[in-house]
């Protein structure tokens, strides 16, 4: 096995994870699979700002996990579900950091949607 770099969220590169305002609704093929209001915001340097959703609060029946892996040197390892709707399957629409590093650690527990294969909305009610 290779040695993976970790690295710490820096002045150059911030990460900051803090609660979410509001609901957050998810619908992939306009099927709802997520609905909470206890999403947290991770803001990644100058990325687009990232849901991420407690588990407990997705349609879990709809979720396959599949193989996909890949890793971040300031999230660790991610993994990956597809989501199946009455429309059809939509493969890796998920990832999940299921043991994150300890600059994230808020994030376990928690999956994330990808914005082009899932309406991710979130309103303050």
């Amino acid at each position: 096995m290779t040695e993976r770099s970790v690295r710490q969220p820096t002045a150059e590169h911030p990460i900051t994870v803090t609660a979410t305002t509001g609901r957050v609704v998810v619908r992939v093929n306009g099927e709802t699979v997520a609905d909470t209001r206890n999403a947290l915001t991770l803001q990644e340097s100058t990325y687009q700002a990232v849901q991420y959703i407690p588990l407990s609060d997705v349609e879990r029946k709809l979720l396959t996990r599949t193989d996909t892996t890949t890793y971040c040197p300031y999230k660790g390892d991610a993994g990956y579900y597809s989501v199946t709707t009455t429309a059809g399957t939509v493969d890796d629409a998920i990832w999940t950091y299921e043991e994150p590093y300890p600059a994230v650690g808020a994030i376990a527990g928690h999956v994330a949607f990808y914005p082009d294969k899932a309406e991710i909305t979130v309103s303050v009610e």
